[in-house]
């Protein structure tokens, strides 16, 4: 191995250490207690080591974001391939989705609440944003009617789950009701 494929392994394993830390920090304590002070402290480093790998904590929270959405369409495909049927890999999606959101709060706050400096529906946004809409744009795909736009069908249906899972975890709409709102979801979009 060359000593430049050796500190670019290093390099890439730095970089891991700081987005797992960041991760792990931002669930434990919130993104207001991740800092790059408080990263470098956890991962024994200097916080110009941090900054040599990124901007401040805005590119942390993206690369963090990044990952999450590499998780979320690993989920949702798993879901996905596993239900049979249309409404059912539908809803079994619209679960996943809203589950994910419940147990990685900080994680999702990171992909679709906070403000990051990523590419959204661009050609640009990194392939792990397009496989977790794909995977949505996957099961949207059969119930869209002849001319129906299927992307923003898909957008629609994402911006329910995204609403139903922000409310619900912000204590706005009642936790018991959850799982009859995603049975309408489903039930308006697979039509019936």
């Amino acid at each position: 191995m060359s000593i430049q494929t050796r500190r670019e392994r290093e390099r890439a394993e730095r970089e891991q250490l700081i987005v797992e830390a960041a991760r792990e920090l931002a669930e434990a304590e919130g993104w207001d207690a991740v800092t790059t002070r408080r990263l470098a402290a956890e991962i024994e480093y200097s916080q110009p080591v941090l900054y040599s790998h990124f901007k401040g904590k805005g590119a942390i929270m993206a690369a963090v974001a990044v990952q999450g959405c590499a998780d979320l369409a690993e989920e949702l495909r798993t879901a996905r391939t596993a239900a049979h049927g249309t409404r059912e890999s539908l809803a079994a999606v619209a679960r996943t989705y809203t589950s994910f959101a419940r147990r990685r709060p900080a994680l999702y706050d990171a992909m679709f609440t906070h403000l990051v400096d990523l590419p959204f529906a661009t050609p640009e946004a990194p392939p792990a944003l397009w496989d977790a809409f794909d995977q949505l744009r996957l099961v949207v795909e059969p119930i869209a009617a002849e001319g129906d736009d299927t992307g923003l069908l898909t957008e629609t249906f994402w911006a329910a789950l995204h609403g139903l899972a922000t409310l619900v975890r912000s204590g706005r709409l009642p936790e018991p009701g959850h799982e009859r709102r995603l049975e309408l979801l489903v039930g308006h979009f697979a039509g019936g």
